[in-house]
C-alpha cells in the first residue's frame, strides 16, 4: 500500500470518527445518565458567566452551592445561606433566580395545609441574605415550588397549589408581580391534573414545579411535573401559550398530549421515548444565563438540564433521588390536541425534546 493512500485511509477514518461523534453529540438518542454525587431532590440552578450556582433545602436551612461546570456542583462546599430560626416548618424546593442584578430564592415552608411561598434576598449568591418575606399571593392558599421570570416585560410568578383548603388537587397557578416580592391582582389557574395520563398516580393528582423557558418562535413555555414525586411515574409536561395569548387565561394554553420525559411507556407523548437508565425524572431546572428566559437556547443543539430522579434497579423512594445532568433540545412541529374546551383544539409549534 502506498504512504499516501495510507495516509488519506487514515485521514478519512479520523473524518469519520468526528462526525460520528459529532453526531452522537446531536442525535435524538440517550446518553449514559449523568448522575451527580448528590443524593437530593428539587435541584434548581442557573448560570452566572463562568460560573453555576445551586439551591437545595437542608439541615432545616437553605445552602448554596457554586461550581464551574453542573457536574461540579456536587462536590462543591455547600454553604448555609439561611435557616428556620422562627420555626415554620418543612422547608421545600428553595428556588434561586436572578432579578436586576440581586439573587432571590424562593421557598415553600410551613406544616402540613399552612405551607405558603417565601423569598429572601442578596446582592450576592452565597451570603449577605434578608429575612424570609412571606409572598402575599391572592387568596393565601396553600403553596409550593414558586418561581419568577419575566415575559411580556411582565415580571410573573407561578406556582403549585390548592384551589381551597383541602389537598384534593395541585394545580399551577399564576399572577403578576410588580416587584421580585410583590405579587398584584389576582391568581390565575392555568393547568389542573386532568388528562388521563397525568392521574395515574394520585391522592392528590399533581401538577408541579413549573419552569419558565420561552422557544425559538418567542412564545411562552412552562414545563412541570405530573404525577406524584413518590412514583416512577413521575414525569415533565409541556405547557405551551400559543401566539400571543394571554398568560392569565387558561384556554390560551396548550398542554402537551403526555409526558415528555419520564420512565413510563404508557405516559408518554406518541414518538418521545421512555427513558433508560433513571426511574421517575422530574422536577427539573433549565440551567440558563442568569436564570433569565430571554437567554433561553435557540433551535439545534443541546443545553444543560438538571432534573432529580431514581436510579433504575433502585427501591423507588425519596431517599433515593439523585441531582442528574441531562440536555434538553427544541422539536419543531409539533401538534397539541384538546378537545370539548373554548379555542381552537390544536396548536402546533416548538416542543421539547429531554435526553439522560
Amino acid at each position: 500500500m502506498k504512504l499516501s493512500r495510507c495516509l488519506s485511509g487514515i485521514a478519512a477514518f479520523a473524518l469519520s470518527a468526528v462526525l460520528a461523534a459529532a453526531m452522537s453529540l446531536f442525535s435524538a438518542g440517550p446518553a449514559l445518565a449523568g448522575q451527580t454525587g448528590l443524593r437530593a431532590a428539587d435541584p434548581s440552578v442557573l448560570r452566572v458567566g463562568g460560573t453555576y450556582v445551586s439551591v437545595q433545602s437542608t439541615g432545616g436551612g437553605i445552602a448554596v452551592r457554586q461550581a464551574a461546570s453542573t457536574a461540579g456542583l456536587a462536590s462543591a462546599p455547600a454553604r448555609q445561606v439561611w435557616s428556620d430560626a422562627r420555626g415554620l416548618g418543612e422547608v421545600w424546593a428553595p428556588e434561586i433566580v436572578r432579578d436586576s442584578g440581586r439573587y432571590y430564592v424562593y421557598f415553600s415552608a410551613g406544616r402540613g395545609a399552612a405551607h405558603r411561598m417565601y423569598v429572601i434576598s442578596s446582592a450576592s449568591p452565597d451570603s449577605g441574605y434578608t429575612a424570609e418575606t412571606k409572598l402575599a399571593l391572592a387568596d393565601d392558599r396553600w403553596a409550593i415550588d414558586g418561581t419568577l421570570f419575566t415575559f411580556g416585560g411582565q415580571r410573573w410568578f407561578v406556582w403549585s397549589g390548592w384551589a381551597g383548603d383541602t389537598n384534593v388537587e395541585q394545580n399551577l397557578y399564576i399572577s403578576r408581580m410588580s416587584s421580585p416580592t410583590t405579587p398584584v391582582g389576582a391568581r390565575y389557574v392555568i393547568s389542573q391534573p386532568r388528562e388521563s395520563w397525568e392521574r395515574v398516580v394520585g391522592n392528590p393528582y399533581i401538577n408541579e414545579a413549573p419552569e419558565a423557558i420561552k422557544d425559538p418562535n418567542g412564545q411562552l413555555h412552562l414545563v412541570y411535573s405530573a404525577n406524584g414525586s413518590w412514583s416512577d411515574r413521575y414525569c415533565l409536561a409541556d405547557l405551551r401559550l400559543r401566539a400571543g395569548g394571554d398568560p392569565t387565561y387558561v384556554w390560551d394554553w396548550y398542554k402537551s398530549n403526555g409526558c415528555l420525559f419520564g420512565s413510563s411507556g404508557a405516559t408518554m407523548m406518541a414518538g418521545w421515548d421512555p427513558t433508560l437508565y433513571v426511574d421517575g425524572p422530574g422536577h427539573h431546572s433549565f440551567v440558563l444565563l442568569d436564570g433569565d428566559i430571554a437567554t433561553s437556547p435557540p433551535a439545534g443543539p443541546r443545553f444543560p438540564l438538571m432534573f432529580h430522579a431514581v436510579p433504575k434497579g433502585t427501591p423507588y423512594t425519596w431517599e433515593n433521588r439523585y441531582w442528574y445532568t441531562g440536555t434538553f433540545a427544541w422539536w419543531g412541529g409539533t401538534t397539541y390536541r384538546r378537545a370539548d374546551v373554548p379555542g381552537p383544539n390544536t396548536d402546533t409549534g416548538w416542543s421539547l425534546k429531554f435526553f439522560e
